[in-house]
């Protein structure tokens, strides 16, 4: 081999090695890097393992206490339902009482005109009896009804059941008592069906 070859060659096993530079460093340095990449490359593995370890099983529901939840559940049901139903009773019997009521109120004006035709003086007999005999049934039907009427006359003035439309003055008269009677009040069990229209002394 000639001369300027040999050195060619030379040259060429130095590029060779400067191009994989040695590891700088101390020893302990060049360990610790190389123990940090032994480190990284197990990390996987260990979190594999961990992930193939079987999952802890949900405990199972207690039997008692959920008898003890759908018992409550179906007792606070049954509490609303009753409620509802006695509510809705209440409803129905006060509609009721109200229509009843209004219904009855209407016929008073033929109550008032048995009155008037009864305060009037005739001579025939018969025609009287006929009109007493409808006054006879007329009231009897309404107590059947529950409809009762308000005592006025001679009572002291109550402004729960009585309108008056009149005032005197009467020494003879207790303070507030009732003197006259216009009209007639009604009532039905509790509740006023009518106001009686009365004149108050005092």
């Amino acid at each position: 081999m000639s001369k300027d070859k040999k050195q060619a060659a030379a040259q060429g096993q130095q590029e060779e090695v400067k191009e994989t530079p040695a590891p700088q460093g101390t020893a302990e340095e060049i360990k610790s890097e190389t123990e940090a990449e032994e480190v990284k490359t197990e990390a996987p593995k260990a979190e594999e393992t961990k992930s193939e370890e079987p999952k802890a099983e949900d405990p199972k529901p207690d039997p008692t206490a959920e008898y003890a939840a759908l018992n409550d559940k179906y007792l606070r049901l049954c509490a609303e339902y009753d409620n509802f139903r006695k509510r809705s009773q209440k409803e129905k019997d006060s509609l009721y009482a109200d229509i009843k009521a209004e219904t009855l109120k209407k016929f008073l004006p033929v109550y008032d005109n048995l009155v008037r035709a009864l305060d009037q003086s005739t001579e025939d007999e018969a025609y009287r009896r006929g009109v007493e005999m409808i006054m006879t049934q007329f009231n009897t039907t309404m107590e059947k009804l529950g409809v009762t009427e308000i005592e006025s006359l001679g009572q002291k003035f109550d402004p729960a059941f009585h309108n008056a439309v009149m005032h005197v003055e009467d020494a003879e008269k207790g303070e507030n008592e009732i003197v006259e009677v216009f009209q007639k009040g009604f009532l039905m069990g509790d509740k006023v069906i009518r106001f009686a229209m009365v004149k108050v002394a005092n």
